[in-house]
């Protein structure tokens, strides 16, 4: 077909997708809000939040071998749960990835250009829809110099706190803030688990998904679990629960603390680069979602053209692009994307679902139920107003989904 994609992604190439999106801007700014949420128990609900990552994990990779096509958990639960259960997956990814998009973008312009975000946000995100036009490996070089650089920032910032005269191993506890406490943080923690979800939306252009997509999956996560522990317990070493709580930029503070203030201006460059290798891995995610609902005629057919030499959906990522483009440039949504965390959830939970039915071993079925479980607890345990939002933007889905069938049905 003339709308298909074209393999040429290895396991390096996935992986290193995957660790771009993860290895992001979140462990630069996750770990407050966590720690606020988590107090004391930050460790532990890392460890929750790792535990439902490794079982959305599992059960994706499962579904991205069955199934290697562009959309992920769109298509799976298409396939596995019916077109409903599909196109409500593509929904809240696309709506809440999008607007995580923005957030990135903006990210990025307050590192790079205080005071002038808007603007380097715009230029960013067309710099990255550039890049992705010109071909999913030229994209993937990209996110490997992008994710060399943040881990040898990220390296720098641990070994300088756990070093320093400033670490104490007391720090890594503090008071109990209940299992409420623990869940919420562990709700706020998955959403910097989520980005391997990146490498089951490029199923489509991945050599061999069979055997590479289940080998991609948990390297990159295991991976990101490896980093995320050590910065934590690095940072709460120097800054204690109660104090990383308070910090507007917690790392920065970290090595200030640790008595390398030299180090701060570098990890603001680091959070700027992990931002934009966040930025690139979710414009392509967003976009091969939209290429796959525009296949089945759930957005404009055009979206689902692929160009004819670079083998990419070049309409879904021009116009993922410029929406982005526009809201990065009008709007600020860093403080506005809370139903983000629980579309993600969401998005997961019916992943798990459809990996249910796949009728495989007990441990296979066991995995799958952990993990819809624990997506389910810790959509519910995220702050009220993210709960209530995330539902609303789900429902509107559904809304439009029905309203649209209604009137096919009619006509």
């Amino acid at each position: 077909m003339d709308n298909e994609l074209r393999r040429t992604l290895g396991v390096s190439d996935a992986v290193v997708v995957g660790l771009g999106a993860m290895v992001g801007a979140g462990i630069f700014a996750a770990l407050a809000p966590a720690a606020r949420a988590a107090g004391g128990a930050l460790l532990g609900a890392l460890a929750v939040a790792a535990l439902v990552a490794y079982c959305n994990a599992r059960s994706s990779a499962r579904l991205a071998a069955r199934y290697p096509s562009s959309g992920g958990t769109y298509v799976y639960g298409r396939e596995r749960l019916g077109p409903f259960w599909g196109y409500l997956a593509g929904w809240g990814f696309v709506v809440g990835k999008t607007a995580s998009c923005a957030a990135m973008a903006l990210t990025v312009g307050a590192y790079v250009w205080p005071g002038r975000e808007h603007v380097v946000a715009a230029l960013a995100v067309v710099a990255v829809t550039a890049a992705g036009c010109g071909g999913v490996r030229k994209s993937a070089r990209i996110a490997r110099l992008i994710v060399a650089a943040v881990l040898a920032v990220l390296a720098a910032v641990v070994v300088a706190c756990l070093t320093s005269g400033a670490a104490r191993s007391g720090r890594l506890g503090g008071a109990d803030p209940g299992v409420l406490g623990v869940l919420q943080g562990a709700g706020l923690l998955f959403f910097a688990f989520a980005g391997y979800a990146r490498i089951t939306t490029l199923g489509e252009e991945v050599r061999d998904p069979e055997r590479t997509i289940p080998r991609a999956v948990p390297i990159a996560l295991g991976i990101a679990l490896c980093v995320y522990a050590a910065v934590t317990v690095a940072v709460l070493s120097v800054l204690g629960a109660d104090v990383l709580a308070g910090s507007a930029a917690p790392l920065a503070d970290a090595v200030r603390a640790a008595g390398w203030p030299g180090l701060a201006p570098v990890v603001r460059v680091g959070a700027a680069l992990a931002a934009l290798g966040s930025l690139l891995a979710l414009v392509l995610g967003v976009s091969r979602t939209v290429l796959a609902m525009a296949r089945d005629g759930h957005l404009p057919r055009p979206l689902a053209a692929v160009h004819p030499r670079r083998q990419v959906p070049h309409h879904a990522e021009a116009a993922v692009g410029a929406v982005v483009a526009v809201l990065a440039a009008t709007v600020d949504l860093r403080g506005a994307i809370g139903f983000s965390s629980f579309g993600v959830l969401a998005y997961y939970a019916i992943a798990n679902a459809s990996a249910w039915t796949l009728g495989s071993a007990v441990k296979d079925r066991a995995v799958a139920a952990v993990g819809l479980s624990g997506c389910v607890l810790l959509g519910c345990a995220l702050p009220l107003v993210s709960t209530v939002t995330g539902a609303a933007v789900l429902a509107l889905g559904a809304l439009s989904y029905g309203v649209r069938r209604g009137s096919r049905s009619g006509g």
